[in-house]
């Protein structure tokens, strides 16, 4: 009988053993911290959640839910974040959950936001930076800002600045900076700000954006020293979510069969955040990265230079018109 690989591939042994392999490959992916055996309760505490309509960021919002916080999910679309809105306040049985517009692309729409938080809330305990995408296309926004790097780091970078106050006046809080370990494959360079010599393939662009976070992560850290406000980033791992919606339909449909068997779930992609976010283990920890598994890494070498760190924070100051302390 002629052997052939065609054979092979559809023979019932190997499509099994093929299943089988996949399903112990979901289980493994799993990290060892898990958030239901955490008894952390935060009654009384306010949460922040970036990118809250759905994905990790729903997840994120969903577990602080749960265990009491009042929690205010920051979303750019009316419809799906009042849809994550009430499926939240359904699942965790709190109703003190709330929706607020903001469009972290839009400095002008951050700072809306920022000044609706400091006029009706009390207090800030917990910021979760998680809003991003990949493959944006090449666009600049209305305030000369390329379009990526002011949706994944620029609108973030001022939010946080913006809540500082809030946050120092209800320390011990905790901010919590979605990254990713594509930050290794990234590069500073401030033209990028303007959109001037990027390559736009696949997630090269989204990938600068992320060394960002961790540098800047890094220097608001030092400065927030005896404040009582820590600031930490992470890696989520590779997760299946919306972040890949803006690339062609084939990469999308490779991506999702592949992450079937071998991606994280929104749910399991958000445990290193709520660990970030809640865990006891973290109290007093600040300025470091978390791997998806929970486990403090070190970032690339670029992400722990610290000179490196203040001159990006100086220029993200800048660029989102803090320099003059006129939005402080």
């Amino acid at each position: 009988m002629e052997w052939s690989w065609t054979g092979v591939l559809y023979h019932p042994g190997w499509v099994v053993s093929t299943v089988i392999l996949g399903l112990v490959v979901r289980m493994q992916r799993k990290g060892s911290w898990n958030p239901r055996a955490c008894p952390v309760d935060l009654t009384g505490k306010t949460a922040i959640v970036t990118g809250a309509n759905t994905g990790i960021g729903k997840f994120i919002a969903l577990d602080l839910a749960h265990r009491k916080a009042r929690v205010i999910l920051a979303c750019r679309s009316q419809e799906r974040g009042q849809a994550a809105l009430e499926e939240i306040r359904r699942k965790s049985h709190n109703s003190n959950v709330h929706l607020q517009l903001v469009d972290t692309s839009s400095l002008r729409s951050v700072r809306d936001f920022a000044h609706r938080i400091n006029q009706e809330e009390k207090r800030l305990d917990i910021l979760v930076n998680n809003a991003g995408a990949s493959g944006l296309p090449k666009a600049m926004t209305s305030e000369g800002l390329e379009l990526s790097f002011a949706t994944n780091h620029l609108g973030p970078f001022l939010l946080t600045n913006l809540l500082l106050d809030l946050m120092k006046r209800s320390a011990p809080a905790r901010i919590v900076n979605v990254s990713s370990a594509n930050h290794w494959r990234g590069v500073v360079d401030f033209s990028h700000f303007h959109g001037e010599n990027l390559t736009y393939l696949l997630d090269s662009v989204y990938n600068h954006t992320k060394l960002h976070n961790i540098l800047c992560t890094n220097e608001l850290a030092r400065r927030l020293q005896g404040t009582g406000v820590t600031a930490n980033s992470l890696h989520p791992g590779i997760v299946m979510t919306e972040v890949m919606k803006y690339y062609n339909w084939l990469i999308r449909a490779l991506f999702n069969i592949v992450g079937f068997f071998f991606l994280k779930s929104s749910m399991e992609g958000a445990v290193s955040s709520i660990y970030c976010a809640v865990s006891e283990d973290v109290e007093g920890i600040t300025g470091k990265y978390f791997d998806s598994d929970c486990s403090l890494v070190l970032p690339a070498p670029l992400a722990r230079d610290p000179a490196l760190a203040r001159k990006d924070w100086e220029v993200c100051e800048r660029l989102t018109g803090l320099s003059g302390g006129k939005d402080r």
